[in-house]
């Protein structure tokens, strides 16, 4: 679990903070930088096609799981060497399509992770299994985030810290030939012809959509990049809503089952909106914070890598098993509200390192215990998810649960970029603490509704007979 946690978190770096730590040191103006936030959109995304990894098997390992692991990592280890071969001054479209290639395929993989953890671990296990599965995927966030700007800066450059990288890919597949086999689960038995020609029509449909809204004129909303960002937005929620219809009438049971089973329970819809909204105000926060760090606060990236990249990271690894430890002994809702309201004030770190003098000692400070929070946050907050999944369906249901995860690490970007170019850092910091505000209260609301998906009751509760 540890070496595939590895594996799974060694991508997202690539297409996120190192990509725009790269970028900002070969002079990108911070709006771009920040548009470069979408290319996580496969993350947002990736429940269109998690059915697929439910339905049908590789052949080249035993286990489906084990086997689209395989194809992921030797897909990422390829794009690697292509990244290595860009320069984003001459080709920053070429760059951004790689970029969204490597988070295609690191959502990929992330979606047969969480399924192989999901179908692996009992209801016992789940905190010490996800405290175990964040603590290898930070080590890999380290690696590709901290180590990654270390050696690009002092030693290899940008080309072969990207080689370097590919190769550890195709090391992780070895760790992938050698993983354990979960037990076998029951699973949605359904015509091979039938699935395909419902995913071909979903996609169709949305794709289509998408395609049609574009040929509007959409000089209503405004002009400049925000702008056309809340254009995109409308017209992939409509697309989104026209591939579900088309799915539907189809016939497209790997994806419409999942689905029918998760919104069977109460309050589903008030949940998932749970889940988009917990983690709002880290990802404000963390959206822009290895630029603000090198340019808004006037940090090296040899010292971002040290104490952002590296110290922050084993921050977070502490806070991810301190979570897991007190998950196996408090109830699931306690642990989230507390971590959560760690979450939203460890925010003011970084609003004082934009007022007061630089100082290597307030950010080593701030960035650790913003980390710390974070890592016990996330380790509660991957026990939520696994506890409202079916095994049954545990690669759809978690790929649509974590893709709604990423929905503010993704669209908070560019909107992180203007905020920061019209209002400055310290009052971007604090709106961060803010935005915290909307889940938490959410959290409360639906106090019955987490406190039945496991763990310890709470105190002055009984357990439902």
């Amino acid at each position: 679990m540890l070496l595939l946690g590895f594996a799974s978190g060694l991508p997202l770096a690539l297409s996120s903070g190192t990509l725009q730590a790269w970028l900002t040191v070969e002079g990108l103006d911070i709006a771009t930088i920040g548009f470069f936030a979408l290319a996580g959109l496969p993350y947002t995304f990736k429940f269109v096609w998690a059915p697929l990894a439910d339905r049908f098997e590789p052949t080249m390992l035993p286990g489906r799981r084990r086997s689209w692991l395989l194809v992921t990592q030797l897909g990422l280890a390829a794009l690697c060497f292509v990244m290595a071969t860009l320069d984003p001054r001459t080709s920053v479209m070429a760059v951004g399509a790689c970029a969204v290639a490597i988070a295609f395929l690191s959502a990929s993989q992330d979606i047969v992770f969480d399924a192989y953890r999901t179908d692996l671990l009992d209801e016992s296990e789940r905190g010490a299994g996800a405290a175990v599965s964040v603590l290898g995927y930070r080590l890999a966030m380290l690696v590709s985030g901290g180590l990654a700007l270390i050696i690009a800066d002092q030693w290899l450059g940008w080309p072969n810290m990207f080689r370097l990288m590919g190769g550890l890919f195709g090391l992780m597949g070895l760790v992938t030939l050698w993983s354990p086999r979960p037990p076998p689960a029951e699973a949605l038995r359904s015509d091979v012809r039938r699935e395909l020609v419902g995913f071909v029509a979903m996609l169709a449909a949305g794709a289509g959509s998408f395609w049609l809204l574009r040929q509007l004129p959409w000089n209503w909303i405004g002009e400049g990049r925000f702008a056309r960002l809340a254009a995109d937005t409308l017209m992939l929620v409509v697309a989104c809503v026209a591939a579900l219809r088309a799915a539907r009438a189809a016939g497209f049971p790997s994806f419409l089952a999942p689905w029918d089973a998760f919104f069977s329970r109460e309050k589903a819809a008030w949940l998932l909106a749970l889940i988009v909204l917990y983690k709002l105000g880290d990802a404000f926060a963390g959206s822009l914070s290895t630029s603000f760090l090198i340019r808004g606060a006037g940090f090296t990236p040899t010292e971002v890598g040290a104490v952002n990249k590296v110290l922050g990271l084993v921050a977070t690894i502490v806070g991810a098993l301190a979570g897991g430890a007190w998950l196996a002994k408090r109830p699931l809702y306690a642990s989230l509200m507390l971590f959560g309201v760690l979450q939203a004030v460890s925010n003011f770190g970084y609003w004082l390192i934009s007022v007061l003098p630089k100082s290597y000692t307030l950010m080593a400070a701030a960035i650790g215990f913003e980390n710390l929070c974070g890592g016990m946050g996330t380790a509660a907050f991957v026990a939520f998810l696994m506890a409202l999944t079916d095994r049954r369906f545990s690669a759809a249901q978690y790929a649509l649960l974590s893709a709604l995860a990423a929905v503010g690490r993704v669209y908070v970007g560019p909107a992180s970029g203007v905020m920061v170019a019209a209002f400055g850092w310290p009052a971007f910091f604090v709106f961060t603490v803010a935005a915290a505000l909307p889940g938490l209260l959410l959290l409360a609301w639906l106090r019955p509704q987490v406190a039945a998906l496991g763990g310890p009751p709470e105190p002055g509760r009984q357990e439902p007979s």
